[in-house]
């Protein structure tokens, strides 16, 4: 996992830019297009609109590319009340709130409010998504397959730890609800393990298939 930073100042507020993190959702260009234009450069400029538009929309980027450092005394991004995985059609799992991407170790990895994870299997900066989903021709759903453990959970929130193990799935603890995209589907749990290798028969939920494909994390 690799990061590449850019930041843009403005007299309000500064603007970081994850290049690594970025999967090109637009969220930021279709929000504020005179503050985030592609053809321009630089291409982010904090000044054209006010810091509370610009810290609403950074907010709205699923990924945690963009984030904001405000120089006022307005309030800073804060953490959702609720942990949400939301399932995307032949994409990644957009993850929100308490967010603690960690080695089973308990090593820190990322600490965020918002992330993109990889589910193709094919990302070169794994677990996060890099839209490798779109050059390997992923097809999945973005449904929330029928899985009868850990239906009862709550998604009042608190630490959502995110484990990414080896050659493996993703271990996911806390309280969540995970979404699908297409049906607003939902499974709400406390403890589940998610695909990641991309050939899961029971997407979104591991199968144990990565084991028999031989899927490598690569060391990460």
């Amino acid at each position: 996992m690799e990061e590449d930073v850019h930041d843009y100042h403005g007299a309000g507020i500064d603007v970081s830019y994850d290049v690594r993190r970025c999967v090109h959702v637009r969220e930021c260009v279709r929000g504020l297009p005179d503050v985030f234009d592609p053809d321009r450069r630089p291409w982010i400029e904090p000044d054209e609109a006010t810091v509370d538009d610009l810290a609403e929309v950074i907010e709205r980027c699923p990924t945690g590319a963009l984030h904001y450092e405000r120089h006022d005394e307005g309030p800073e991004e804060s953490v959702p009340d609720d942990n949400t995985i939301t399932v995307t059609a032949d994409g990644p799992h957009y993850v929100r709130g308490d967010v603690e991407l960690e080695t089973a170790d308990g090593e820190a990895l990322l600490s965020d409010t918002r992330a993109a994870l990889c589910r193709c299997g094919a990302s070169e900066n794994k677990p996060l998504c890099d839209n490798s989903h779109l050059d390997v021709g992923f097809d999945a759903p973005g449904t929330v397959a029928d899985n009868s453990a850990g239906t009862e959970g709550a998604e009042d929130g608190g630490r959502l730890s995110v484990v990414p193990t080896p050659d493996g799935p993703l271990h996911v603890s806390g309280e969540f609800a995970i979404r699908g995209d297409d049906d607003g589907s939902v499974f709400r749990g406390t403890d589940v393990w998610l695909c990641r290798c991309g050939h899961s028969g029971n997407k979104p939920f591991c199968d144990g298939t990565h084991a028999r494909i031989g899927f490598s994390t690569g060391g990460e």
